[in-house]
């Protein structure tokens, strides 16, 4: 079982429609750290980390997301661990 690190951005209808609650929710449903936050262009922006399967697992359900969302686009880059303990919603913008 491997750990794998990954930074998303999802692009569509993704703020005002829960997105950031539902990730947070999904992503310790499946074990995961790191944290997810709104971005200036409408996006939003997320780090995973966790086992590599978990991490999968988390990338497919991101390609729906909550109900009233309309993913577009899911982009995912490996990443260094997040320095974090457990899953955050960050202010839009804070590093």
């Amino acid at each position: 079982m491997t750990d794998r690190h990954v930074h998303v951005r999802i692009s569509g209808k993704v703020q005002g429609v829960w997105y950031r609650a539902w990730t947070e929710q999904t992503a310790r449903e499946h074990g995961l750290t790191g944290w997810v936050r709104n971005c200036a262009d409408g996006s939003v922006e997320a780090v995973f980390s966790g086992l590599s399967s978990a991490v999968d697992s988390m990338l497919a359900a991101c390609r729906e997301g909550p109900p009233l969302a309309r993913v577009s686009r899911v982009e995912a880059a490996d990443c260094d661990a997040p320095a974090v303990n457990g899953f955050e919603v960050r202010r839009d913008g804070a590093p």
